[in-house]
């Protein structure tokens, strides 16, 4: 009996527990996986709540966030598709990025000091296949060989340091509820451990009813069919559990803000808030929302800042406002975090069919009380000469963000927090409170210009120097080709505070536009340079 057959035959569809990735497997348990065994168990003290957002289908990041600062390039390269600078919508604290015209209540919420947007995230080698840059992210591994990639979840890895012996050992006194929901169908490699995945995923909770466990009545025989049985058994019953703890948890509470009506991802987010209010103590929700593949008709050819876009920003824009009202409503919002994110973003250039084609980098939003205010980073870099350069390098890779949810907002310590992301990424200044960074409403988190990051000369044909400042510390020079890939690490290593330089002599790259990638800690810096025959 396959799983999804299993699955479909006695569980019912507003709720599973999925069990393994590639087949039946019975050799190992959540508290013998390599995770486990390595890192010493100690329950992190915490009742922070986090909700992973998915735009599915690679969001146009370049008409969510304008780069007002460069609104020249940017209006040149997508004519038919640019926003009006005088609608874009302006934030406190800065006259270089604005929001879409539709996005009013996220305005709010950023000039309330209760949002933080990360500029350009994306990692080294950019794929563009929905399904396997959706893998990258919610594995956060890049590597292309199949052999060597991870077959488990980076929120999946976390819960499986925390609560290792999941699903046997629980529910329990200090976790009574299920690890993580996720508002689907179907389970996604986010939250997936070494062998069980480690949520559940739910529909509706009003439709979660009782049921038999199938599979109680089996005799146990010999192995290997012993494994198979009691695998069948234990999902089967902890699936019963949970959908009563759940059922129990949605009906002690109700919201208590207005939701835009007619809005998937708000009825997913009234979902998840009566869960953390009926008292749930589970640490990580997902939900998501489709249908930001926009290659065509993204705009209203007669006025841009409409069109199914603009429908994508108001709907976004409207749930996670209502979603956090509600939050604060209730007395919960000290606990809640929430982040955006889409498997990668638009080309820079727009298409004859009022559309963007599959890009690299994109920005993503962090929002509750405890997200820093600010924009973190600088306007992306947009050549003058777009027939060049059509991909957007990245300025912060997405395994740095994580790293900063783990560490600052669920206090996660080394060596587990290394091991989780399976190397290590340097953490960005994104959350405030007892584990995050000072709070500090001065500081809008925009302060790589002190770094310095320049070439001569420029353009470059066979000989250069790069010059480059670091405030100390692990220091990273990387050159970024047209297609946002990483081509050469100029330097990685530790440095002394001050400013050096690099000589490069017949690099054997091809002449045309290139970008250099400054990275020294949690600051960035990315500059435009160009090769000649």
């Amino acid at each position: 009996m396959n799983r999804r057959h299993f699955i479909r035959n006695t569980v019912p569809l507003a709720v599973t527990l999925p069990g393994l990735l590639n087949g039946f497997s019975f050799t190992a348990s959540g508290a013998e996986s390599p995770l486990a065994r390595l890192l010493e168990h100690t329950l992190t003290d915490t009742d922070h709540v986090f909700v992973l957002v998915q735009l599915a289908g690679g969001n146009d990041g370049l008409n969510m966030v304008i780069p007002l600062d460069v609104y020249g390039n940017y209006y040149n390269a997508r004519t038919n598709i640019a926003l009006p600078q005088s609608q874009v919508l302006r934030l406190d604290g800065t006259d270089k990025s604005g929001l879409h015209p539709a996005m009013t209540s996220l305005q709010t919420m950023f000039n309330e000091g209760k949002m933080s947007i990360v500029q350009s995230v994306g990692y080294d080698n950019p794929n563009f296949s929905h399904f396997r840059s959706t893998d990258i992210w919610n594995s956060a591994d890049t590597r292309t060989n199949r052999r060597e990639r991870v077959k488990t979840g980076w929120m999946g890895r976390y819960l499986e340091s925390e609560y290792p012996g999941y699903p046997d050992a629980y529910p329990d006194t200090t976790m009574p509820d299920p690890l993580a929901i996720q508002i689907s169908n179907f389970p996604t490699l986010t939250v997936q451990g070494e062998i069980y995945s480690m949520g559940l995923s739910i529909t509706n909770p009003e439709k979660i009813y009782t049921f038999a466990n199938p599979f109680s009545d089996y005799p146990l025989n010999s192995a290997p069919a012993n494994k198979e049985l009691k695998f069948l058994r234990v999902i089967a019953e902890k699936t019963k559990i949970y959908s009563d703890i759940i059922r129990a948890a949605y009906q002690r509470a109700a919201t208590m803000a207005a939701y835009p009506a007619e809005n998937g991802l708000a009825e997913q987010l009234k979902i998840v808030a009566r869960l953390i209010r009926g008292g749930l103590k589970t640490r990580v929700y997902t939900v998501t929302m489709g249908s930001f593949d926009t290659h065509k008709k993204q705009v209203n050819a007669s006025d841009t800042t409409t069109g199914m876009h603009a429908r994508l920003m108001k709907d976004l824009s409207g749930a996670i406002s209502a979603f956090q009202n509600d939050l604060e409503l209730m007395g919960l919002d000290e606990r809640v975090m929430g982040m955006t994110f889409s498997e990668f973003g638009r080309r820079i250039k727009s298409n004859a069919s009022l559309g963007t084609d599959h890009g690299a980098a994109a920005p993503l939003i962090l929002f509750g009380k405890n997200a820093k205010k600010g924009i973190l980073g600088t306007s992306p870099e947009i050549p003058a000469d777009i027939q060049v350069v059509n991909n957007i390098p990245f300025q912060y890779d997405f395994r740095s963000v994580y790293a900063s949810v783990l560490e600052q907002w669920f206090c996660v310590k080394q060596p587990a927090l290394d091991s989780i992301l399976l190397q290590h990424y340097q953490s960005l200044p994104l959350i405030t409170g007892p584990c995050g960074v000072p709070d500090d409403p001065n500081d809008t988190n925009n302060n790589s210009a002190q770094l310095l990051l320049k070439m001569w000369p420029s353009p470059y044909s066979i000989n250069a120097t790069i010059q480059f400042s670091t405030t100390g510390g692990h220091t990273l020079v990387q050159q970024i080709d047209a297609l946002g890939r990483v081509v050469k690490v100029l330097t990685s290593q530790d440095y002394a505070a001050g400013t050096y330089n690099i000589d490069i002599y017949n690099d054997g790259l091809a002449s045309g536009v290139y970008f250099l990638r400054l990275q020294n800690k949690s600051l960035q810096k990315v500059i435009s340079v160009m090769k000649m025959p």
